[in-house]
C-alpha cells in the first residue's frame, strides 16, 4: 500500500491529480487509521494505464472505459478489444494530423521560396539603385 504522496512521486503528478482521477472513478483508495489515503498495487497499475492513455492522447472517458472494464470481465477481452477500437481511431486521428501537417509544411516552404525570391529581387533592385 502506498499514500497518496508517494503515488504522486512515482507518477511525477500532484496530489490533486491523483484525487482528480478517484473523484471521476478511475481509481479508488482505503484509507488508513488516520484517514489517509492508500493505494494498492492494482490501483497504481490502473494509473500506469491512465497516464499511458493520456500520453497517446485518449479523452478520459475512453481511458476510464479501457481501464475498467478489467473489472467487469477478468479475462481481459473486453478490455482488449474496446482498447484496440480506440487504439485504430487514434491511430487514424494521428495519420489525419500528419498529413494536415505535412500539407502545412510544403505551404511553408513553397511561401520561404516565395519570399526568399521576392526578397532577392527586391535587394537586386536597390543594388542596382545605389
Amino acid at each position: 500500500m502506498k499514500t497518496i504522496r508517494e503515488v504522486a512521486a512515482k507518477f511525477d503528478v500532484s496530489t490533486r491529480t491523483i484525487r482528480y482521477y478517484e473523484e471521476l472513478g478511475l481509481i479508488s483508495s482505503t484509507r488508513s487509521e488516520g484517514n489517509h489515503r492508500l493505494y494498492t498495487k492494482k490501483e497504481c497499475a490502473k494509473l500506469k494505464l491512465i497516464f499511458r492513455g493520456k500520453r497517446y492522447g485518449f479523452s478520459l472517458e475512453e481511458i476510464k472505459e479501457m481501464v475498467l472494464l478489467f473489472d467487469y470481465d477478468r479475462t481481459g477481452m473486453a478490455q482488449l478489444e474496446r482498447t484496440i477500437t480506440y487504439g485504430n481511431q487514434r491511430i487514424q486521428q494521428i495519420d489525419q494530423a500528419i498529413e494536415e501537417l505535412l500539407e502545412m509544411k510544403e505551404e511553408l516552404l513553397s511561401l520561404k521560396k516565395s519570399f526568399s525570391e521576392r526578397l532577392e529581387k527586391l535587394v537586386e533592385e536597390r543594388d542596382r539603385h545605389e
